[in-house]
């Protein structure tokens, strides 16, 4: 059973994707973001970066319980334990392997920076606007040429790239970003979302999400001092 530390985020959707796609049983344990729960000394003994999703495989190796933090390992973890979307070709494994960390390592970083500049930041600058609009775009059209030339992300088959990808991609003008500027990603993406198992993740939790907007107090604990504190 995998215990799962989590909040409807877009790397929290993707660890939902994977034990949704995988069928793997799972129990949720929200970790309220907004409310500190990243904070609290047992949450940060699973994920000592205080970043959510976590989770615990009561069934780990050796058949004992084994924490693991980090979406990405997340991914490769389930994968390995369930033998599935990470193909044994060792080609394609590496190219799952490539485009899983071209997101960790550039969507995810610099798509969370145009959503919190163009939609949280207390204060519009014009630089980062255009910086991470601009970076935005650049990273669509590199999916989007990849698109072009393979079914899915990383390569003809249906992986862990593909679900650590498209959560970040659903809301595109939040990043500043024109989706039909993008159309072979726009049909991969679509395609993927209609998935039966990832319809059913994206609603882990959904009930959960701030409508509104954040109150002042959540706001900084999400971007003020709160997340410097020495723990």
């Amino acid at each position: 059973m995998i215990e799962l530390y989590t909040w409807p985020t877009p790397n929290g959707h993707k660890v939902h994707i994977m034990l949704e796609e995988t069928g793997t049983p799972y129990n949720v344990h929200p970790i309220d973001i907004g409310a500190g729960d990243q904070f609290k000394p047992e949450f940060l003994k699973i994920s000592p970066n205080n970043k959510m999703p976590a989770m615990i495989d009561t069934d780990g190796p050796g058949g004992k319980p084994f924490a693991l933090a980090e979406s990405g390992a997340m991914l490769f973890y389930l994968a390995s334990k369930t033998g599935r979307f990470l193909p044994q070709d060792l080609r394609q494994r590496w190219q799952v392997m490539q485009w899983t960390m071209f997101q960790m390592g550039h969507v995810g970083p610099m798509l969370g920076q145009a959503h919190h500049f163009l939609g949280y930041a207390p204060e519009k600058i014009p630089y980062a606007i255009e910086r991470y609009k601009n970076e935005a775009n650049r990273l669509y059209g590199v999916i989007d040429r990849q698109l072009k030339e393979s079914k899915f992300l990383a390569c003809d088959e249906y992986s862990i790239a593909d679900m650590a990808t498209v959560p970040w991609l659903r809301y595109p003008e939040r990043q500043g970003v024109a989706i039909d500027e993008y159309p072979a990603l726009q049909r991969w993406r679509d395609a993927i979302l209609a998935r039966p198992a990832v319809d059913k993740a994206m609603q882990v939790l959904a009930e959960r999400r701030r409508v509104g907007g954040h109150s002042e107090k959540e706001r900084e604990i999400l971007f003020g001092k709160s997340q410097y504190q020495k723990r």
